[in-house]
């Protein structure tokens, strides 16, 4: 890619260790990649001679009124002669240095011209974040404006005696700013802030601030930075004249072996901070500021020697290592066949090659336990990077990628774009799973495509791991179970369970007969013996359920009336907090939340019922029908806050309870071998989604969910309520039946041209003004009617139409997978979306709805 006749593609940037002080005399002047949108571009600027740049460092430079983020491209003996020279402004800061190792331009090129996004925002995506900042405007009271508090009701004015008579009265807009920052503590808004919440802010602005009531002033950036604390280091040249009190601190200072924190020092000690400071002056000791580390804390695991592995496992493992350069490897085990004991084993050569490894998982729940495993074979090698992690944890783990240590990165999706210097190795663990596709913001990338050219670019193996790989890799690799003839890819099965463990038997319940035989209950009595049988035996079982919440929406008998979100075009769920608390009802869409009330909104009829099941529902009617029976919850609800995931798993390790009660995050990769059941309470939730990809996804989930079961000591059992039982993804689930599976939904995708045999553009485009997105879309979708190559269907309304109060329209773009057609300019695009549309171009999308 090319950015002013830049080829940032073929950029060298800074090595470690190497010196640049030479260049730097030569070079004055540096081009920046600044991160202003409308503004993409280079921008020269002047080199201070305090500061040190070099190519690929993180910068802070004037650009208008602002401060913003950018990255420094390349240095200059001069400047192009058509900027004049004094216009230049010099570089502000250096907020990181080399955060761009070799070969990363080319992977971000890729992200933005494949995902039609600007440069600037891949970067935004890849880098952990606080480090491109942006200054804003802020308004703020000043001395005067503090004293002013005299409120004339009458006249609706605000009067002052130090104002002159001028300025006795001031428009209401104005007062609506002032009473706004005097309510404030400090005093102190944003302006932009003000611009949303007064009409004209502007104006009222202007007119404070020419009675000095008002001052603005520019906030700099709050960018993520090392964190310094203070250490204390003992000197051996020890001052005769010192108090017995000075020495008792030299000695404890000496018996720590010579270096503390200065704050655990002052607490050993019970001195203060003058104390030391006056040892400092005599010489005794040195105090200096020191970098602390920001990393996830795990808890200490005891060392694990690698596993004997059967002979499926050796056959994979010995082709991975004899793997030289690029290669894709789909190994396609079932669940509990230990593929992760696979990963394992095939990373440890590389750490004492001097290597490193990335390993991908698709939620943020499954990164505890598996770096507990990893870290008991590795160590310290392993870190951890996902969103969960605080800025400064994720900045000081990006950095500490970048000091080409051999090292484990475990992370989700974003992780993706860890920048460790000698890849040997990339895994995507759960590869099917749609977690690893973004769909905001922009670039809409999804992980596994983006690991695939990053393997090229590093040229290392790929391996995507699954018991139920996705049709796009399966096609992509040949035929069923064949190795593709191109060395560039691998087929590897694991078809047996380790040890030799059955699959657990998979029984299907219809409930239609439950009902008929007069059985009510959520929970069949096939499932209800089950749990029985497991409180007797104290035994551990799973419960899945497709929704979170208590019920998924409440309606009248009386008049069907159905409550639904008042900014989005979908029910409200109910959900249960404690007992004796007040009803609860929020939409999981845009969180607004509202009391349940007592009569019907439309009808004024009392009786309103709950319909559907969630997580709390079927924890309620747990506590009701098993109160012996102890249950966690594990959904969105209960993992919020940080470390809920590893608490959570961790009770229900040491056998604190009998039920894991959740949704889809119990599907993807726990290794519970205590766990003999396996529950689903409400199959069809999954099989009935408006998505070509509705029957692929129900039977991933159902067939992973199943696979929890039985991988301990204990054999497992799996039990599935469903009202439609002919279905072919139960069929296919009861029978673990992978293959027959995929090939028939792989002849229904061909016979209509859907992925993997063709190829999806969606454009999703959204608006507060109903009828201006609505015409919008109708105009992009004529204007892409005019080119050829590809089929346009819509423009129509998104399932959910409206969302947060923003009407939603979306166009899908339809082509076929190995014939890209000459698609149309999306500038050219955007240019028809007016100000008040927002688009979002989503390349190979997962979610149609």
């Amino acid at each position: 890619m090319y950015i002013d006749g830049v080829n940032l593609s073929r950029l060298v940037v800074h090595e470690p260790g190497e010196s640049y002080q030479s260049q730097a005399k030569i070079n004055q002047w540096v081009e920046v990649l600044v991160d202003c949108p409308g503004n993409l571009g280079l921008f020269t600027y002047r080199l201070p001679p305090q500061l040190e740049i070099k190519p690929g460092d993180i910068l802070t430079v004037p650009f208008g009124t602002q401060q913003i983020g950018g990255i420094a491209i390349r240095l200059l003996t001069q400047p192009n002669s058509d900027i004049p020279i004094e216009k230049i402004r010099d570089v502000e800061d250096v907020v990181s240095e080399g955060f761009f190792p070799v070969g990363y331009w080319e992977l971000l090129n890729k992200v933005a011209t494949y995902y039609y996004t600007p440069l600037m925002q891949a970067i935004r995506v890849a880098l952990p974040p606080g480090l491109l900042g942006r200054s804003q405007r802020r308004i703020r009271l000043t001395t005067l404006g503090k004293q002013i508090t005299k409120h004339d009701s009458e006249s609706n004015n605000l009067l002052t005696q130090s104002l002159s008579p001028a300025a006795t009265f001031i428009s209401s807009t104005a007062q609506q700013i002032l009473q706004l920052l005097q309510a404030h503590p400090l005093g102190d808004y944003s302006f932009i802030y003000l611009q949303q919440k007064i009409k004209s802010a502007y104006r009222g602005v202007r007119e404070l601030k020419r009675f000095g009531l008002v001052e603005s002033y520019l906030e700099p950036p709050k960018l993520t930075r090392p964190k310094l604390q203070k250490a204390v280091t003992l000197i051996d040249t020890i001052d005769a004249d010192l108090t017995p009190r000075q020495r008792e601190i030299i000695e404890v200072l000496r018996r720590r072996g010579g270096e503390l924190w200065h704050n655990e020092l002052l607490q050993i000690c019970h001195t203060s901070a003058s104390v030391l400071k006056t040892l400092a002056n005599k010489g005794c000791l040195v105090i200096e500021e020191r970098e602390v580390l920001r990393a996830e804390q795990g808890p200490v695991v005891s060392s694990d020697r690698p596993k004997s592995l059967t002979a499926d496992q050796s056959n994979a493992l010995a082709k991975i290592q004899a793997l030289n350069g690029y290669t894709q490897v789909l190994l396609h085990g079932v669940t509990g066949s230990g593929k992760t004991e696979v990963y394992l084993q095939a990373i440890a050569p590389l750490l004492s090659q001097g290597k490193s490894a990335l390993v991908l998982v698709p939620e943020i729940g499954l990164t505890p336990q598996l770096t507990d495993r990893f870290r008991a074979r590795f160590g310290s090698k392993v870190s951890v990077y996902h969103s969960a992690l605080s800025d400064g944890e994720r900045y000081d783990t990006w950095r500490q990628m970048l000091t080409g240590e051999p090292q484990v990165v475990i992370g989700t999706r974003s992780a993706i774009f860890a920048p460790l210097p000698n890849l040997g190795l990339i895994i995507l663990d759960e590869e099917h799973d749609s977690s690893f596709k973004q769909d905001s913001p922009i670039p809409t990338y999804h992980a596994r495509t983006v690991a695939q050219w990053r393997a090229e670019i590093e040229n290392c193996p790929l391996i995507l791991g699954s018991a139920t790989p996705s049709l796009e890799t399966l096609v992509s690799l040949g035929n069923l179970g064949e190795e593709n003839p191109s060395s560039s890819s691998l087929y590897l099965s694991l078809p047996q369970r380790i040890n030799s463990r059955p699959l657990p038997p998979v029984e299907i319940v219809d409930m239609r007969r439950e009902l008929q035989e007069g059985n009510r209950s959520i929970f069949s009595r096939s499932l209800q013996e089950a749990l029985h049988q497991l409180q007797e035996r104290q035994q551990q079982g799973i419960l899945f359920i497709h929704r979170r919440g208590h019920s998924t929406f409440v309606s009248c008998r009386s008049c069907g009336y159905v409550l639904e979100c008042p900014h989005c075009d979908v029910s409200l769920a109910y959900h249960h907090t404690e007992d004796g608390a007040p009803q609860l009802l929020r939409c999981h869409y845009c969180n607004y939340a509202r009391s349940h009330p007592k009569f019907c909104p439309d009808c004024a009829s009392p009786y309103l019922k709950f319909f559907g099941s969630g997580t709390q529902r079927v924890a309620q009617e747990l506590s009701r029908q098993f109160p012996e029976l102890k249950y966690i919850r594990f959904d969105s609800d209960t993992t919020r806050n940080k470390g809920a995931h590893r608490t959570l798993l961790t009770r229900f390790a040491n056998g604190e309870a009998h039920l894991l009660v959740g949704t889809q995050m119990l599907t993807k990769g726990l290794d519970l071998p205590q766990v003999t059941l396996v529950g689903v309470v409400a199959a069809d939730g999954l099989l009935h989604l408006s998505d070509y990809r509705a029957s692929e996804r129900a039977f991933q989930t159902l067939t992973q969910v199943a696979g929890r079961a039985g991988r301990g000591e204990d054999p497992g059992r799996v039990i599935i309520q469903t009202y439609n039982t002919e279905h072919q993804v139960i069929e296919s689930v009861t029978n673990h039946d992978y293959q027959s599976f995929s090939t028939a939904e792989l002849e229904q995708r061909q016979a209509l041209d859907y992925p993997p045999y063709g190829r999806l553009i969606l454009l999703r485009l959204s608006s507060l003004d109903p009828i201006q997105v609505q015409n919008t879309a109708q105009i992009i979708a004529t204007k892409l009617n005019t080119g050829t190559g590809w089929e346009i269907l819509g423009p129509a309304p998104a399932s959910i139409l409206r969302v947060a109060n923003r009407y939603r329209w979306q166009i899908l773009i339809k082509f076929a997978a190995d014939d890209l057609p000459n698609l149309p300019d999306w500038e050219e695009v955007r240019s028809l979306c007016p100000q008040s549309v927002s688009l979002t171009i989503d390349v190979d999308p997962l979610n149609i709805m």
